[in-house]
């Protein structure tokens, strides 16, 4: 009986040291997976900081303005004056509907109260 206790704690033995094992490796495989999507979520970042720098120096006012100078023949653009805005009560709306409301409401799908 003695014996069979043995066994049985060896093999459960064996088979913590087989789980903590597999578990090590996976463990290692996950932080290296988090560590490589770490360096690609940098990489991102870099590149979207370049774009964003790219796009401010590429929108710069003087450079606009020479373009907008340059192409006038073909874009024909002007400088925006105030009164090429319109105001708010000068927009249309579309009609609002009205709602006929009897002070009843019946939110559950029951009979009316009185």
């Amino acid at each position: 009986m003695r014996s069979l206790v043995f066994v049985v704690t060896a093999l459960a033995v064996i088979g913590l040291a087989v789980w903590a094992y597999r578990e090590n490796y996976r463990t290692q495989h996950v932080i290296n997976e988090t560590e490589s999507l770490q360096g690609q979520i940098g990489a991102a970042r870099s590149r979207l900081a370049v774009l964003r720098a790219e796009w401010a120096y590429q929108n710069r006012p003087s450079r606009l303005r020479d373009l907008a100078e340059i192409n006038y023949d073909s874009l024909q653009l002007l400088p925006l004056r105030p009164d090429q805005f319109g105001k708010v009560d000068q927009v249309a709306f579309p009609p609002t509907k009205k709602v006929d409301f009897d002070g009843i409401v019946d939110a559950a799908g029951t009979e009316d109260y009185p």
